[in-house]
């Protein structure tokens, strides 16, 4: 018997005319590793709720057709019962923790699950060990970087030892190696894992078998857009004034270990600037100083014009009730339209920001931020839970403007990072070709 069975799903979001999901059938197996990809709104994220049972359960909407995992129907099954089945990492680990302690964080769901107090702590550290997180059990949760926080949600879920692994793009804020010693230990866990992403490089290497959503139905072909890399960036014309400079800089949170010791950092107009690194490396801490959001403990920031800044959860930051009203709040209505079209989301205007797939989310506040025209840009982690070929025109639109500003790219996506950047600058012990 497979461990998991869709049944022509089809689902609707409540207040949405259109289906997330079509007449959806899938089957996973025991042990297999299914990679699930398809563009952004395509319907990944909805048919992993399906899996799990928050469709139809938490969501509400209109469902139709049978999900049977682990024996048991999620019609009458709630995700409750199925918590020592199903094991799910989400999209934006900042909404996915509950307590402020890692190795808490860690061991809450065993909690639940009613396991014995004397097994919950060595579980919970194999589990952060299997991530390469063990150094941050005593940490608190609000210090973490983005990547570290996602190392810790991966680990919540492995400490529970399920059966089935939903992974909703567990790499987006992961550095290479990490992302790779995850599949691994799932790999050799021997639960089956659904993974949804947007960086295929990473689970096409593990996946017994690839599934590809379009429109919220299972098509048969890749689109060439998932299967070509993207190409290389043509030589630029030598960059412009300085915009920002960053001397020797020192910083660290309270009561917490160094973040930064003296770096150093220059950004020019008309260059794109990729900033890579492992994990708790600094880099977000490095490009909000660069933008006047942190001061410095030692050293100093000199900046030449206006900084726009782009959170690496930018969703929990939208505000207004209209697509266009949210990018004209700074811009404007004749530029928020412009971006808008700029970004393929022009056909959104008219709907909440709430009712956008995370990926449609991520190119709304990427717009927020292109439509007042900075002189610097800073984008922390924008391509997460984005498509390849929005991913394309992203860069491309960064490049073709790339003269009216200097721009800092805080990333993982090394793919992106190469069709964009004019440069890549490491922090850490991450090796980086310029």
């Amino acid at each position: 018997m497979a461990l998991a069975t869709a049944e022509r799903v089809t689902f609707s979001y409540p207040d949405q005319a259109q289906p997330a999901l079509r007449d959806v059938s899938l089957t996973v197996e025991e042990g297999e590793f299914v990679a699930l990809l398809g563009a952004s709104g395509s319907g990944k994220s909805t048919l992993l709720r399906a899996l799990s049972g928050l469709v139809p359960h938490f969501h509400g909407g209109r469902f139709a057709g049978r999900v049977v995992v682990g024996g048991r129907e999620t019609r009458s099954a709630r995700p409750s019962d199925l918590a020592g089945t199903v094991a799910t990492v989400f999209q934006e680990p900042e909404d996915q923790v509950v307590l402020t302690n890692v190795l808490a964080e860690v061991g809450f769901g065993l909690e639940n699950l009613g396991i014995k107090p004397s097994e919950i702590v060595p579980r919970a550290l194999a589990a952060l060990a299997a991530v390469d997180a063990e150094h941050l059990a005593g940490r608190a949760l609000p210090e973490l970087s983005g990547g570290e926080l996602q190392r810790v949600c991966l680990a919540s879920a492995l400490a529970l030892e399920p059966r089935l692994l939903l992974l909703d793009e567990p790499s987006s804020q992961l550095d290479r190696d990490d992302a790779e010693a995850l599949f691994e230990h799932a790999r050799e866990h021997g639960c089956a894992v659904v993974v949804a992403e947007q960086r295929p490089e990473l689970p096409l290497a593990y996946a017994d078998r690839v599934v590809f959503l379009r429109d919220g139905r299972i098509a048969e072909e890749l689109p060439p857009a998932w299967t070509e890399p993207p190409a290389a960036p043509p030589p630029r014309d030598a960059a412009g004034a300085e915009v920002v400079r960053v001397e020797r800089v020192s910083f660290a949170y309270p009561k917490g270990p160094p973040v930064l010791v003296e770096e150093s950092l220059s950004l020019r107009r008309g260059e794109v600037v990729a900033l890579v690194g492992p994990n708790g490396a600094g880099k977000t801490t490095l490009g909000k100083l660069a933008a006047g959001l942190l001061v410095p403990r030692a050293g100093r920031v000199v900046r030449f014009g206006r900084a726009a800044y782009l959170p690496q959860d930018p969703g929990r930051y939208l505000v207004a009730e209209t697509v266009l009203e949210e990018v004209a709040l700074a811009a404007g209505e004749a530029r928020a339209r412009r971006t808008l079209d700029e970004l393929d989301l022009a056909r959104f205007s008219d709907r909440h920001p709430r009712d956008l797939s995370s990926g449609e989310r991520e190119r709304l506040a990427v717009a927020t931020v292109l439509a007042v025209e900075p002189d610097l840009l800073v984008l922390d982690e924008p391509t997460r839970g984005v498509d390849p070929e929005r991913k394309r025109e992203l860069a491309a639109l960064l490049r073709r403007d790339a003269d009216a500003r200097a721009t800092l790219v805080v990333t993982h996506d090394r793919a992106f990072a190469t069709a964009a950047a004019d440069r890549m600058v490491a922090l850490g012990s991450e090796s980086v070709l310029v």
